[in-house]
């Protein structure tokens, strides 16, 4: 499994909420981090980008896990309910969209990321510089 770049043990994805990691494009070490999430399915585990089909610039992870009820990943801002083993998107202003997959492969005791779009950069969400106070809420003034 050399090509295959391991994210984390299979024991690091809590069954109540999501494991964040950041992805690149792959072969390209200058395309912008993007941020993926895991979660426990009753089948294993699944890999989503890090990002509400509603608005695509908010995340459903904010740092600490995104809330999940009955099997399901909820995005706090617009309150869309994502199915986690499919994606689907069965209530909220997105209802009927599904989240962007990454392909995992799990061997063992250890998830891997075998999605030949992107690269394994990290574990966690994307530092930001702590002095930009750019907002990206979806409210105008």
């Amino acid at each position: 499994m050399s090509d295959l770049e391991r994210i984390c043990a299979v024991g690091d994805v809590p069954d109540d909420t999501t494991f964040l990691f950041r992805v690149r494009a792959a072969d390209d070490a200058d395309a912008e981090e993007r941020e993926a999430i895991l979660v426990r399915t009753d089948d294993g585990i699944q890999g989503w980008l890090n990002y509400c089909m509603h608005l695509t610039h908010i995340k459903l992870d904010k740092g600490s896990g995104a809330p999940m009820r009955n099997g399901e990943v909820i995005c706090q801002n617009h309150g869309a309910y994502f199915e986690a083993d499919t994606g689907y998107c069965n209530y909220g202003p997105c209802e009927g969209a599904v989240l962007d997959d990454l392909e995992l492969t799990v061997d063992g005791d250890h998830v891997f990321l075998s999605d030949d779009e992107f690269d394994y950069v990290g574990q966690g969400e994307i530092e930001t510089d702590p002095a930009d106070r750019s907002s990206s809420s979806n409210v105008e003034f």
